[in-house]
């Protein structure tokens, strides 16, 4: 048997589907795994910012055709990359366990932490999310836009004079590069900047009713993360968030029983709310439907 992953050539893209291909191998060592790379949208345009040239579905909708044209078997994501809605004819089937969710600041040389950073010190990010949130911590800080690869931010530090560039531990640690790094990598409290919904878990999105592909994946699920995925994307579902508006949510499972962290804003992060809502794991979907009710009504 012969099975096409689909993914994006970015080395953070293939270091997750290698992840994926060779705990899929372990399990079934007589398929043929092939990897089919595809460049999408988000990777032709480097230069312009992501909300200005589309937001989230810019990283898949090329990779999302092949799979519907049957040119690939699955593929795999970031999930915090994927829009809130899937196309018809596809599905996300089961989710490996999640890497690290927190956000890092990689700091210039000579800098150990958050408040070592001076008044105006330049920080770099991409994102709405963790701008209005840093600043909200720090007002003082001078956020700048920034876009690129990992490798790509961390070398504008350098390039562009910045104190400091604000990143996913996840593709820090799924690369493996944190030992290459000479700048302090400061891992951010989720009191300060919340995540982005499903930050650091994978997607792996299949052709509806391909039953031999998803029995392959239940080898690999983790119910934990599922459980967490699901609340956090039903606040972004419901809340109606994309790489325009400030949007960050976390759930923490314990038992039979969860608690969802999740914050909106508006465009200019003028306006940011954050609250919590607590309930049972069963009701996950529900949990952030019922959140994103509470927070909208607050803006």
């Amino acid at each position: 048997m012969r099975v096409v992953v689909g993914s994006r050539g970015s080395k953070l893209a293939l270091a997750q589907t290698n992840w994926v291909i060779s705990k899929l191998k372990s399990k079934n060592p007589n398929v043929d795994f092939e990897l089919k790379i595809i460049k999408t949208k988000g990777d032709k345009i480097q230069h312009i910012s992501l909300d200005k040239i589309g937001g989230k579905g810019l990283f898949v909708k090329e990779i999302e055709q092949q799979l519907l044209d049957g040119d690939i078997d699955m593929a795999v994501h970031s999930m915090k990359d994927m829009p809130a809605q899937v196309p018809e004819g596809l599905k996300f089937s089961h989710i490996p366990k999640r890497e690290e969710y927190r956000d890092v600041i990689v700091l210039k040389e000579g800098y150990t932490c958050l408040k070592d950073l001076p008044k105006g010190a330049k920080i770099g990010t991409g994102s709405k999310r963790r701008k209005y949130q840093i600043l909200r911590y720090r007002p003082d800080l001078n956020v700048v836009s920034i876009r690129g690869n990992i490798d790509t931010r961390i070398k504008k530090i350098k390039e562009q004079d910045l104190d400091g560039v604000i990143l996913a531990a996840a593709g820090i640690n799924r690369l493996n590069i944190q030992e290459t790094i000479k700048n302090k990598i400061y891992y951010l409290s989720t009191d300060i900047v919340l995540p982005a919904p499903a930050q650091g878990a994978l997607a792996i999105e299949v052709r509806e009713n391909n039953k031999e592909i998803e029995a392959m994946l239940k080898d690999i699920q983790h119910k934990e993360t599922e459980i967490q995925i699901k609340a956090e994307r039903a606040f972004l579902e419901a809340i109606d968030g994309s790489c325009h508006i400030p949007v960050g949510a976390l759930c923490s499972v314990k038992d039979e029983s969860i608690k969802l962290d999740a914050l909106f804003g508006t465009e200019d992060g003028q306006a940011l709310v954050r609250k919590s809502l607590s309930g049972k794991a069963k009701d996950a979907r529900k949990i952030g439907f019922e959140l994103a009710e509470i927070i909208s009504k607050e803006l």
